[in-house]
């Protein structure tokens, strides 16, 4: 099965790697610089059925633009998951947002609370991902001349009408090798995403979302492990 995960993971990089994008002066896409990590990732814990598949929306600065790991918050990944490889360069590299790989100094914040929620209920990784995995829509990262991050909204439709379409296929595929009980969003974007990719596959299960852990998010400020844990017990998921 992680034979099966990696597999479908390179097409989508092969079609993603040469899109061009006319709003962002920079675009990463660490499943490419950063496959190694990335791979080993999906190697060491997405083999098996999983009963519940996670979804984010694409990599943070900080986080799996740096390690290839979805929401890869460093300690996480490296202390964690037991995963620290070689990380490459993007071309061009912009210079507000270096790629330092596992020696990136910087915390992700939004990583570090759902990592951080998962380890301290599940201090073997290995345990945790036996029955859950936690994947990313999409691997790109859109930056503006200044660095600033570009969501996909802040994009042409037309230009992201292939990314839609690669993704949203990749995404399928990962349902499909999982054969999940639930699909949870990682807030509400991911959720959407997840409930198309069930309806393309007629897959049968419980959808929802938690909130996002963002910083920028007012009420994942006040508490995000309470207000999650709250959300994936009414689901029947925790």
């Amino acid at each position: 099965m992680s034979k099966a995960l990696i597999e479908a993971s390179r097409p989508l990089t092969a079609a993603l790697k040469p899109l061009a994008f006319s709003k962002a002066s920079h675009v990463y896409l660490p499943t490419d610089y950063a496959r190694k990590p990335h791979e080993i990732y999906l190697q060491r814990f997405g083999g098996g059925k999983k009963r519940v598949l996670f979804l984010g929306m694409n990599p943070g600065p900080w986080g799996m633009a740096q390690t290839g790991v979805p929401f890869g918050e460093i300690p996480a990944v490296r202390d964690w998951m037991g995963i620290e490889e070689k990380v490459g360069k993007p071309e061009p590299e912009h210079p507000k947002r270096p790629i330092e790989g596992f020696a990136c100094a910087r915390s992700e914040v939004s990583g570090r609370r759902l990592w951080g929620y998962f380890a301290e209920r599940f201090p073997r990784a290995e345990d945790f991902f036996a029955d859950h995995f936690v994947a990313n829509y999409c691997p790109l990262v859109w930056m503006s001349e200044t660095g600033a991050n570009l969501t996909p909204d802040k994009l042409p439709a037309a230009e992201m009408e292939p990314v839609e379409e690669a993704c949203m296929e990749h995404l399928a595929k990962v349902v499909e090798l999982l054969e999940p009980q639930y699909l949870i969003g990682v807030g509400a974007y991911a959720e959407t995403k997840l409930r198309s990719a069930a309806e393309r596959i007629g897959w049968q299960g419980v959808v929802g979302k938690v909130l996002h852990p963002s910083p920028a998010s007012p009420a994942a400020n006040r508490g995000w492990a309470e207000a999650a844990e709250k959300q994936l017990l009414a689901m029947g998921v925790m």
